[in-house]
């Protein structure tokens, strides 16, 4: 069983990829899916392609498509499934053989019981022979037919809308200014929202800063308290005696 990816760079690639669906089908293979992506302004065109050929004939349909474009990468992987299928042919046979027992019991069956029971067994064997059935038909599908990825992509080099002459430079730098100033107009209107937010947010934190600092110049030192109610012991028992030092007798 052969699978495997082959990445190709083409002028047209979606010219490409109808050549290489010719060539699949010359071959009697099959296309099992198709995408493309026509080139824009800001892209490059694109085509993918998975594609079923037949096994012996892998390599030269790789060589050949060498003729379309040019051959970047190829990447293959071949899984010897000999074992498998042998496991699978061998359980068909044992459940052939079964199934082949049951229907000469139903055929000669005599009681309704027996019979009702070998057409229960003959259901169940007859399920999973058909199971089995499907994945060696699949199994053998995929042995026969070869499983590659095909990506075509444009040379960048040559990617359609790059700017080839002085105008056209010019005129693709205007277009990047103006795809600019659009995005930051667009950013500018995500921002106004936070601006605000965060304005609030930020008087409502300078009020509360003013609101403590406030409080902490409101409170009267506990020294101060200490120094207004001190008075001097001296000047106290002097004015008890009711004499002072500038006092004179008289005569």
């Amino acid at each position: 069983m052969i699978t495997g990816s082959v990445d190709v760079t083409a002028d047209d690639p979606i010219g490409a990829a109808a050549t290489v669906t010719e060539q699949v089908r010359a071959m009697d293979g099959r296309i099992d899916s198709r995408t493309e992506q026509p080139g824009t302004d800001d892209r490059t065109p694109r085509a993918v392609l998975s594609v079923r050929v037949p096994a012996d004939k892998t390599d030269a349909f790789i060589t050949g498509l060498g003729g379309i474009g040019t051959v970047t990468e190829v990447s293959t992987n071949r899984d010897d499934v000999t074992m498998q299928w042998e496991d699978l042919d061998a359980r068909i046979r044992a459940l052939q053989a079964s199934v082949d027992r049951l229907r000469a019991l139903i055929a000669g069956a005599t009681n309704t019981a027996d019979l009702i029971a070998a057409e229960e067994a003959l259901s169940s064997r007859q399920g999973e022979l058909d199971s089995l059935t499907a994945q060696k038909r699949s199994l053998d599908d995929q042995v026969a037919l070869s499983t590659l990825t095909i990506t075509l992509t444009a040379d960048e080099k040559k990617a359609p809308g790059d700017p080839d002459n002085f105008w056209d430079g010019i005129v693709a730098g205007w277009n990047s200014l103006v795809d600019w100033l659009r995005d930051a107009v667009v950013f500018a209107g995500k921002a106004v929202p936070w601006l605000g937010f965060l304005a609030v947010l930020g008087g409502v934190l300078w009020v509360i800063v003013r609101l403590v600092r406030g409080r902490g110049k409101g409170a009267p030192p506990a020294a101060a308290k200490t120094t207004g109610t001190q008075q001097n012991p001296k000047k106290e028992k002097s004015g008890a005696d009711g004499t002072g030092d500038d006092q004179t007798e008289q005569p």
